[in-house]
């Protein structure tokens, strides 16, 4: 799988929620993977609530937001979402702006929470980096 996803974002977030731990590139490259998987799958998700709705493109209302962000308060690009969000749906859906800024948001928070708790692993092992083996060990026990 070709991951869409800029690792500088990712590795921004990661080092936001990890203090004064190191960052290693392959756990920004992992969890830039897990991000992807993840927002696909939500747009597969957002696919078939506008398909229900008689629509062909996805509204932010589609991935359970009400309220949308300012795409320039978000670390996570949105041209690559826009892409993360069509890799698995059929190619006659469109892809609103604020679905775009929203699954962003959505892929920023979950991108904090997977990173805080491997920034908690990465302590709990008496590790200085953040390593690949920490988002996939928060992976296995919390999903």
């Amino acid at each position: 799988m070709n991951v869409e996803l800029p690792f500088a974002p990712v590795d921004t977030i990661i080092r936001r929620n990890a203090g004064d731990l190191r960052v290693s590139a392959d756990a920004s490259k992992e969890l830039a993977t897990r991000i992807q998987e993840h927002g696909s799958d939500l747009a597969i998700d957002a696919a078939e609530e506008a398909t229900a709705d008689g629509r062909k493109t996805l509204m932010a209302q589609d991935f359970g937001v009400g309220t949308v962000v300012d795409k320039d308060d978000l670390e996570l690009p949105v041209a690559p979402v826009d892409r993360i969000a069509r890799l698995e749906i059929d190619d006659r859906y469109r892809v609103s702006m604020d679905a775009r800024v929203a699954l962003a948001d959505i892929l920023e928070d979950y991108a904090d929470n997977v990173a805080r708790a491997a920034a908690i692993l990465a302590r709990h092992a008496d590790r200085r980096t953040i390593t690949d083996d920490d988002i996939e060990t928060y992976f296995s026990l919390f999903e």
